[in-house]
């Protein structure tokens, strides 16, 4: 299994520094008594950030941009909580490439610095 898979497509492995962010959603006040009181909502989401890639072929960075297209993916990822894969519905951030070597018909062949990050969806 690679580091991470999107809709079953394994990625080439990122660069060092991904950070798998685990958040605890709360509902959350304060009474009376300005004691913060408040529950647990749902489980714990997910946020797979710093996903970079310092060199890809055009190929690989249009495949990968072609399922992001979709939104919403299936994710599988180690999860740091249990260090064990998971699979989860997120959907991609921003997608930021920059073209590196252009063919002569001005076609990019490769790009490096290709990064995004993956939201949970909660579901």
């Amino acid at each position: 299994m690679s580091y991470l898979a999107i809709n079953g497509y394994e990625l080439p492995p990122p660069k060092r520094g991904v950070r798998v962010i685990v958040t605890t959603v709360v509902d959350a006040g304060r009474n009376a008594n300005g004691a913060v009181v408040g529950q647990r909502v749902g489980r714990d989401q997910y946020k797979i950030d710093g996903l970079e890639w310092p060199w890809l072929t055009a190929g690989q960075w249009e495949h990968i941009l072609k399922i992001l297209r979709g939104f919403f993916v299936n994710v599988t990822f180690m999860d740091p909580v249990t260090n064990s894969p998971k699979t989860i519905k997120m959907y991609p951030g921003d997608r930021d490439g920059e073209a590196y070597w252009i063919d002569k018909n001005g076609v990019p062949t490769h790009y490096r610095n290709c990064k995004f990050n993956l939201i949970d969806c909660g579901e």
